[in-house]
């Protein structure tokens, strides 16, 4: 297969990468309007084509694009790419509106291309055990899933910190708890230095009276990167930021008594071992790579697709409209 990849900012150089190691590429044709990002990429990766012209890439036989530009971009470049025949891989979060997101789901459908949405986190060997504990019922019922993603971060002038973070965790929080319909959301968020939200505390709310939190932060003076997983048999903390031992379950549970008489206590708490499962070591990234790949070759939906992507920007959508009219519960 052929690839062109179309943004070299951050991540963008990342991609080329993963693919370049990739025995099923033959050949990378990379784009940018910068020529010294162009000229950088040259040096670093000899072997690939350079062009500032997107159109032009297009125009040559390449099989996939994947585009890592700026969210506002990402439903032109997209849409030009799936006109041209070409399968998609879109970085998160995969358009700007709910709108856009269903209109490349229905080109692609209506032209049998792919859609690989880059929720990276799914192709972690942490986030893939932690769905399989929950599946096996090592946690029992889940009742609550709380995220907080913060540090000193780069503020994007496209778009607030809820854009920017929050697709992550909410793509984990739909691959985990998949059998868990989302029913509500609600925001706050607070813009301290320009028009967007550098923090933000999002409610959203499944069935089966199950609860998620999440905690968005450009501004933290620490970087953390932790979940907590609650369940009626067992707790999970996942932390991303530890080398060792990123999952740990704690055998600790909440039980609810009837009481027979007045005096008799409601809860009581139950504490036991503690223990870190073995998680597979692996870049998620290169993950992603081969299931984009093995997607097309097998002709098939991709595990994070096109409707993975819509819905993430489904719940970011109502996010932000909750968040501007003061914490309104908004029903997805």
């Amino acid at each position: 297969m052929n690839i062109g990849i179309v943004g070299l900012g951050y991540w963008g150089p990342n991609i080329i990468r993963n693919f370049r190691q990739n025995s099923d590429i033959e050949k990378i044709i990379v784009c940018d309007v910068k020529k010294e990002r162009l000229a950088a990429i040259k040096i670093k990766f000899p072997s690939v084509e350079i062009t500032d012209d997107f159109d032009a890439m297009l125009n040559t036989n390449i099989d996939a694009v994947a585009i890592a530009t700026p969210i506002g971009t990402h439903y032109s470049l997209a849409k030009k790419a799936l006109e041209k025949g070409k399968h998609i891989w879109v970085e998160k979060p995969f358009t700007n509106s709910t709108e856009s997101a269903s209109n490349l789901v229905e080109l692609a459908e209506k032209k049998n291309l792919k859609i690989f949405v880059d929720h990276t986190f799914v192709y972690t060997g942490a986030v893939k055990k932690i769905r399989e504990l929950i599946e096996k019922g090592e946690l029992g019922e889940i009742t609550y899933f709380d995220s907080v993603r913060i540090n000193l971060g780069l503020f994007q002038h496209d778009v607030n910190v809820v854009w920017d973070l929050a697709p992550h965790d909410l793509a984990i929080m739909r691959y985990v708890l998949s059998n868990k319909k989302i029913d509500a959301v609600a925001a706050h968020g607070i813009a301290n230095y320009y028009i967007h939200e550098n923090i933000a505390h999002i409610s959203v709310y499944l069935e089966d009276n199950c609860y998620a939190h999440f905690h968005v932060n450009w501004t933290s003076p620490v970087k953390i990167r932790r979940m907590i997983i609650g369940g009626r048999k067992r707790m999970l903390v996942f932390d991303d930021l530890l080398t060792t031992e990123k999952i740990k379950v704690y055998d600790s549970s909440v039980q609810l008594n009837s009481p027979e008489q007045i005096h008799d206590a409601l809860i009581q708490y139950r504490t036991g071992d503690m223990y870190s499962p073995k998680v597979a070591e692996t870049e998620a990234l290169s993950a992603g790579v081969k299931e984009f790949i093995a997607a097309i070759r097998e002709d098939r939906t991709p595990l994070t697709s096109g409707l993975d992507g819509l819905e993430v920007v489904k719940i970011l959508e109502a996010i932000e409209k909750s968040i501007k009219n003061d914490g309104k519960l908004i029903k997805i």
